[in-house]
């Protein structure tokens, strides 16, 4: 065994031990933050929810007696009821039902999955706005903007959802809705740098842009990590779907950008803009999610091998500096910041990290993510 494959497999057998050994804890619940070394316990509509059971469903492949795959369609069940909802379901269908409904209908083949996977994706495509080509992501009010016109970048990980839907029921509308909503997010969201835009406001009845705003970033302008990371990752999975080479160019510029700002280290500052006094703070899971990222940009890149080689860096990086194995503490990554400039749960293990964290490892050992075309089939 090599000394990469040494500390690829056992970070691999570590992550899986600790998520079977949370899962006991947890049961069917829906956790998203680890404050004090336990995750807490969120609602159903919470849009976080969708992570731990495709962490589980992750485990489930490589220990398919281990109980995994039962919680993970107990935590399915218990999701349902939040589509019958239209007022508690936003932007973040994908996340929640791409690793949930969806990885439990194409890993076993269960009918009712395919059911509320294609629910889901309707009420999805039910967020679109026509005139501005986008769909909605929040459905709050809020004193700084007009949610009823925001898009925001994170809604580029969604996209799967409505490409599957397309080609599991032969519906192009769905795929359709998504090549217009990734246009207007190529063209109002990318600058030329390779940075992204968080939030973007348009005009909900015109759907012309109105302005940008910071939003979990640093300012308007600036370089959210994580924002970043969702830009590499979700251009790469609509190049994966569609093909389209304009895609495959976001997400390379974009890896270029993040892997500029990251240098050497493996552990991003939850803004790559930030001001000298704010970057106390960073974000593991920017960094997994990104290293997932890039392995899925490997599959389609003649760069294959430069981004390959740069995610396996940053998740060695993450292994040996923001894992804490050997203690009492839950959460596979520390570390991670989830809103900074609202001073949310900064340097914390987030159930996304650890998700990605795990895809990325498990990618890495050749198997694919629950986001990606080849994921698609039993």
């Amino acid at each position: 065994m090599t000394k990469t494959e040494a500390w690829l497999e056992q970070s691999w057998e570590l992550a899986l031990d600790k998520t079977l050994a949370l899962a006991a804890r947890l049961g069917d619940a829906f956790p998203h933050v680890a404050e004090g070394g336990r995750y807490d316990k969120r609602e159903e509509a919470w849009w976080t929810a969708g992570f731990y059971p495709g962490l589980l469903w992750l485990v489930n492949r490589a220990r398919p007696d281990s109980g995994a795959a039962g919680i993970a369609q107990r935590c399915e069940s218990r999701l349902e009821k939040v589509l019958f909802n239209s007022e508690a379901v936003d932007h973040d269908l994908g996340f929640i039902w791409m690793l949930s409904g969806v990885a439990a209908y194409c890993l076993t083949g269960d009918a009712e999955s395919r059911r509320r996977g294609l629910l889901a994706a309707n009420l999805l495509a039910a967020r679109f706005n026509v005139n501005g080509r986008f769909i909605r992501a929040w459905n709050f009010q809020s004193k700084d903007m007009d949610t009823r016109g925001v898009a925001i970048i994170d809604s580029m990980m969604n996209l799967p959802l409505l490409y599957w839907a397309s080609e599991e029921s032969g519906d192009p509308r769905f795929a359709a809705l998504a090549v217009q909503h990734a246009d207007t997010v190529a063209r109002e969201f990318v600058r030329a740098d390779g940075s992204i835009a968080h939030v973007v406001e348009f005009d909900p009845e015109i759907g012309k842009r109105v302005t940008e705003h910071g939003g979990q970033g640093f300012a308007p302008g600036s370089a959210w990590a994580r924002g970043t990371a969702w830009a590499l990752y979700g251009f790469t999975l609509s190049y994966g779907y569609t093909r389209d080479s304009r895609y495959l160019k976001v997400a390379e510029n974009t890896a270029d950008f993040f892997l500029s700002q990251l240098g050497d280290a493996c552990l991003p500052v939850w803004d790559f803009r930030a001001g000298e006094e704010h970057r106390e703070a960073w974000d593991s899971s920017a960094a997994a999610i990104a290293a997932s990222g890039l392995l899925e940009l490997a599959k389609y890149s003649t760069r294959a091998e430069h981004f390959t080689q740069a995610a396996e860096s940053i998740l060695m990086g993450l292994h040996h500096t923001c894992t804490a194995w050997g203690e009492d503490r839950e959460g596979l990554l520390m570390n991670g910041t989830v809103h900074y400039p609202e001073q949310k749960y900064i340097n914390v293990p987030i159930i996304y990290g650890d998700y990605f964290f795990v895809e990325a490892l498990a990618k890495l050992r050749g198997e694919e993510g629950l986001f990606s075309v080849e994921s698609k089939t039993i």
